[in-house]
């Protein structure tokens, strides 16, 4: 038997996604099906469609409210979105036939172009709802990432968020080998140019991720090398769920401006900035805002970035109390800190716009929430709660420093230069050949002191000696 292979459009040459046309790379292999184009903004009216987990303690509304929310996020318009309820999940389509049929109808009748599910899809359940829907279909992850990439600016956002968007499209594309030429028989085999072109896109892929792997890899390395510079510092890290307020509590208690709005997945990196300089470096830290179901992906792509985290003084999970969710939201937070093995460093809660509330929750309540850690309940207006939330942040990281009084020569510069820079002074006193300092300060600080005190009196001992 003869095997003849049918040309095909695709079989061309595969552009590299590192000069800048991964759009055209995946459109190449996905033109021939109703796949969705993963984008930094699709531009699609899209319909949304939320399976309700039976099981879930999030409502309704607030889990269609979200995944809405990251729909506009991503760049596109929704123009219709509802619930439906899985008693059963169907393990081809997640949706049963008739209910996905019924809400592709809905969203063709809106004028809809893709069908977005809020569900974590497999590749196969993708094909198969796009064949019953015949528009094309995107998951959760794929919109998550696509906000990810959207906000993407510093080179290490850029390269987690690749990674982690090319080790999701990779199982999709590599399906897309069921209209092409498949291999023929015979001993030497062959392989039509459909399967060629699948492989070398396969091929490609996997060359990019290793290029990317690499460059993460040095990219973290200049990252660790400054966080070992900072070991001396104290560090405070805010986190919580996305849009939570992070980075306006971040503007407000270091006199930044730092872009914040009320999109999720505005911040990405880890923003670091002093806090204090006064009585030793305090630096404050704005970490990627947390989701439930969070794409496994993305988690080990910034897991890196998340890392600073376990190296903080303090946590500070903040929460926006005027979310119908926000316990929701904060039991998201734990979850996660318990992934990133964060749970034993010290915690102070904060609980944000409390000026968007008529009613203010019991303090009964919060302390049960808070877990016995303090807190704090504050508006981010309140400029007066801000900066005493400041100082109380302050004095908890600085709650094992040591007190002592220190005698410092004048001519002992360098000691000196320390005290004034990194020690808390409470009092001076002047002395025929010194100062008599009252200080709070780092232990390593006035052992740093003391040695360079006895430095100079060895060396003056050996001046007299000579």
């Amino acid at each position: 038997m003869r095997f003849e292979s049918k040309p095909i459009d695709e079989h061309v040459e595969v552009p590299l996604a590192d000069d800048g046309e991964l759009d055209n790379l995946v459109e190449r292999f996905t033109q021939r099906r109703a796949r969705p184009k993963v984008s930094h903004s699709l531009g699609n009216d899209c319909y949304v469609v939320c399976v309700g987990d039976w099981s879930a303690d999030y409502s309704r509304d607030a889990q269609l409210a979200e995944i809405v929310g990251l729909t506009k996020a991503q760049g596109d318009r929704v123009v219709g979105s509802e619930t439906v309820y899985q008693r059963h999940i169907d393990p081809a389509t997640v949706l049963s036939s008739g209910k996905a049929k019924a809400a592709a109808d809905r969203a063709v009748g809106l004028g809809a172009n893709m069908l977005i599910v809020d569900a974590e899809l497999k590749p196969s359940q993708i094909r198969n709802l796009e064949d019953l829907a015949g528009i094309p279909v995107c998951d959760r992850e794929g919109v998550i990432l696509n906000v990810f990439l959207r906000h993407a600016k510093t080179q290490t956002a850029r390269i987690q968020v690749e990674i982690a968007h090319l080790s999701y499209l990779k199982p999709l594309i590599c399906g897309l080998g069921i209209d092409m030429d498949q291999q023929a028989g015979g001993i030497m085999g062959g392989r039509g140019p459909g399967e060629t072109a699948s492989e070398l896109l396969a091929r490609r892929m996997d060359k990019r991720l290793a290029e990317l792997k690499k460059a993460l890899v040095r990219v973290q390395g200049a990252g660790e090398a400054q966080r070992k510079g900072r070991n001396q510092c104290k560090r405070i890290a805010l986190v919580g769920y996305t849009n939570a307020g992070k980075t306006s509590l971040m503007n407000n208690l270091a006199s930044t401006e730092l872009v914040a709005e009320d999109m999720p997945f505005v911040t990405l990196d880890t923003t670091v900035r002093c806090l204090t300089r006064h009585g030793g470096v305090v630096l404050l830290s704005d970490t990627v805002g947390f989701i439930r179901r969070m794409p496994k992906r993305l988690l080990a792509s910034f897991e890196t970035t998340l890392a600073e985290l376990r190296e903080a003084n303090l946590i500070v999970p903040v929460v926006d109390v005027s979310d119908a969710e926000w316990e929701m939201h904060l039991a998201t937070t734990h979850q996660m800190l318990s992934t990133l093995e964060a749970e034993a460093i010290p915690r102070f809660y904060v609980f944000t716009k409390a000026d968007r509330l008529t009613a203010l929750p019991a303090d009964e309540v919060i302390r049960q929430i808070a877990q016995g850690h303090d807190y704090r309940l504050i508006s981010n207006r309140d400029k007066d709660a801000v900066g005493e939330l400041k100082e109380t942040l302050i004095r908890c990281v600085r709650s094992d420093l040591k007190r002592a009084q220190v005698y410092v020569p004048y001519q002992a510069s360098t000691a000196l230069e320390i005290v004034y820079r990194s020690c808390r002074v409470m009092e001076t006193q002047t002395e025929p050949n010194g100062l008599l300092f009252s200080l709070e300060a780092e232990p390593y600080v006035m052992d740093q002191i003391e040695r360079v005190i006895a430095q100079l009196d060895q060396s003056e001992k050996w001046r007299a000696e000579q």
